[in-house]
């Protein structure tokens, strides 16, 4: 028998709302990532984090 992992919301807002609320938008964001504006925009964001981890490492070795 497996056990649910435990929730933790320290949100004030009741866990069957924001499962709801949840449930709602998963759809949506799916669609989004799945066109192709969606998979544009995250190689954008993926190449800033990627620049951005270079640019810190960088500075590492420098300091």
């Amino acid at each position: 028998m497996s056990r649910r992992k435990k929730l933790i919301n320290h949100s004030g807002i009741p866990q069957h709302k924001i499962e709801n609320i949840a449930r709602v938008l998963l759809p949506d964001i799916l669609a989004f990532y799945e066109s192709d504006e969606g998979q544009r925009e995250f190689a954008e964001w993926k190449a800033q984090r990627d620049a951005a981890k270079t640019d810190d490492n960088k500075a590492e070795k420098i300091a």
